[in-house]
């Protein structure tokens, strides 16, 4: 029986929901589900200001119209993540400039972001990879001595934390994904939290198709019509009904999620270090999401041959991103003095992700260990 490196968590009242949600006769946005999972979210105490989105991808869209991009206006992004990181505000009219990550978390390095800085820059866009937070007092304070703003793009990191403090709550802007490689998930959705008060009004405004509709229905403008940029943002709520299904599930999703992380890391932790292969680093100070369990090989050609010898037991590990800077896009677009990326590429061709699900068997997981620690790089 094969094993696949993802499966979205399932719950028999998810079915219950999605009735609910059809026979209520409101399934697109703005529905009783919509605000029941962005009243959960606002619970948790990450944001006082959240909006569910079709997508992760559509949530920075929505950071980068909320910056007014124009002419020589720069965003600086890490080279190693996933493209709508830095598409988002590409798409919207900024220059991008690559930073590259650190190789203990795989994060954006905060010691290179500095000398990235120029008088054009708007914001830091930060990736919380596999779940593991940057470095934010230092970012933070980066950001405010240069007056920009900072996006936490937090694909990964959901209900994870840095010094106490959730994963999301810290920059100017956070997003979320709900896409179904994520441990909660409705197949495609986001979300949109903001911090900073300043772009509440208007991010309301961006998510109705540049609309004054929410101020309309709230009795604060006499018209509805069209006022600003915007796009069609807004989360059906029929998947809102399935992602309300996953949050109330969460406690649950998450403890699951850090067994077989834990059982991972203590079963190949001697193996890793008699092989100089590394695991992941989650420092003391951060509560991580348990999104990811990663390998970094010593080669590329050993990194493959495990991915294979993976494969021919049915056990699908793939690898992760190509970096942007290296791109046929990223090199098309990338600034004169760009520099280099090299932990980015590094990490690229050395890593291995292994299979982490809801619904994974101890067995499962143990075939995996065994094949991994029988393994000679």
């Amino acid at each position: 029986m094969s094993i696949p490196f993802n499966k979205p968590a399932f719950f028999e009242s998810s079915i219950d929901s999605l009735q609910l949600s059809l026979r209520s006769g409101n399934i697109s946005g703005r529905g009783s589900y919509t605000k029941k999972c962005e009243d959960w979210l606002k619970d948790r105490g990450i944001s006082e200001n959240v909006l569910l989105s079709t997508s992760c991808t559509h949530a920075l869209e929505a950071c980068a119209l909320l910056l007014n991009l124009s002419g020589d206006d720069e965003i600086i992004v890490p080279s190693y993540t996933f493209v709508t990181s830095a598409l988002a505000f590409l798409l919207h009219g900024a220059n991008l400039r690559f930073c590259d990550i650190r190789m203990d978390t795989l994060n954006i390095d905060e010691r290179l972001i500095e000398q990235q800085i120029t008088k054009n820059t708007k914001a830091i866009v930060v990736v919380h990879y596999a779940g593991v937070a940057c470095e934010m007092d230092k970012i933070m304070e980066i950001a405010k001595q240069n007056n920009i703003a900072v996006i936490e793009d937090n694909a990964h990191g959901l209900l994870g934390k840095y010094k106490g403090r959730y994963l999301g709550s810290i920059g100017d802007l956070s997003t979320a994904s709900f896409h179904e490689t994520k441990n909660i998930s409705c197949g495609e959705g986001g979300a949109l939290f903001i911090n900073n008060s300043e772009y509440v009004d208007r991010a309301h405004i961006i998510f109705e198709k540049g609309t004054n509709r929410m101020q309309f229905i709230n009795g604060f403008a006499d018209k509805y019509t069209w006022v600003d940029k915007g796009s069609s943002y807004i989360l059906s709520d029929l998947l809102s009904a399935l992602l309300h299904s996953q949050l109330i599930n969460s406690f649950k999703i998450q403890k699951t999620r850090e067994r077989l992380w834990n059982t991972y890391f203590s079963s190949l932790e001697n193996w890793a270090s008699s092989k100089s292969i590394l695991l992941p680093t989650v420092p003391q100070y951060c509560d991580q999401s348990f999104h990811m369990f990663y390998l970094i090989l010593p080669t590329n050609e050993s990194r493959n041959r495990l991915i294979k010898y993976l494969g021919d037991s049915d056990i699908t590990a793939p690898f992760h991103y190509l970096p942007l800077d290296q791109s046929p896009m990223g090199q098309k677009i990338k600034m004169k003095d760009q520099i280099q990326c090299p932990i980015s590429s590094k990490a690229s061709q050395q890593i291995i992700r292994l299979p982490l699900y809801y619904d994974m068997t101890e067995d499962d997981q143990s075939k995996v260990i065994n094949l991994i620690l029988s393994y000679e790089p």
